[in-house]
């Protein structure tokens, strides 16, 4: 069985107008995210995958991201299998606020990554 490696970028290496999806729950969104990024939870993917299939034909190719990048990766890979261009972050948002790129939230307090 040959099984290719999954697709992933480091954080720095995101284009700042790229289609994050972030898998995270609500309060670890909440918490801090990436401004502009597309939030459907983990648990909520299958259910609203058309969602996230209109971004990315509007955008073209998507970069996942969860705290660390395991839940990302499960997500990547789901949307490589149905022929779409998606890449992990590796390292997720811990390794996003490293590379000390910004980080938003809705009530304007101070981002963190929880």
């Amino acid at each position: 069985m040959n099984v290719s490696p999954l697709p992933s970028v480091d954080a720095a290496s995101v284009p700042a107008d790229a289609l994050v999806l972030d898998v995270r729950e609500e309060n670890e969104w909440a918490a801090g995210h990436v401004e502009g990024a597309v939030h459907v939870p983990m648990s909520d993917f299958v259910a609203r995958f058309g969602e996230v299939t209109e971004s990315l034909a509007e955008h073209g190719r998507a970069y996942v991201m969860c705290r660390v990048g395991g839940r990302s990766a499960q997500v990547t890979q789901y949307l490589v299998q149905q022929g779409f261009d998606a890449v992990n972050i590796d390292g997720g948002m811990l390794a996003w606020d490293g590379a000390g790129r910004p980080m938003v939230t809705e009530n304007g307090a101070e981002a963190f990554v929880l």
